[in-house]
């Protein structure tokens, strides 16, 4: 009966090591599973960090253009101003010069006709 007891021992001991063996592996490729899930996040953080950082050069360098840009903008609604501006004197001198002009023509025409 004591080689039975020792064959059902030696025989547990071996499932029991068999078990041990399927969780340490089972162990190792969770661990590597993580391994490459962390990786993966790591890559993915890199290319959002590179991203954001092209992100920020490109604002700066458009907030440097728009800075570039403001004074031309103002010269050119002073201009656009000057010359609406002009426009207006130039509008009323020839008018005026036409009422001149048409008086002075109607003054011509009654001088030839009583002459």
């Amino acid at each position: 009966m004591s080689g039975d007891i020792d064959a059902n021992v030696n025989f547990q001991l071996g499932k029991l090591l068999g078990e041990v063996s399927n969780l340490r592996e089972d162990v190792r490729r969770s661990e590597d599973k993580s391994d490459q899930s962390r990786a993966a996040m790591h890559r993915r953080m890199d290319d959002i960090v590179t991203k954001v950082g092209g992100l920020e050069i490109s604002a700066s360098a458009a907030a440097a253009d728009i800075a570039d840009m403001k004074p031309v903008t103002e010269d050119v609604r002073k201009w656009k101003l000057m010359g609406m501006g002009a426009l207006g004197v130039v509008g009323l001198g020839g008018a005026a010069l036409g009422v001149t002009l048409a008086g002075a023509f109607d003054q011509i025409m009654k001088l030839l006709r009583s002459g």
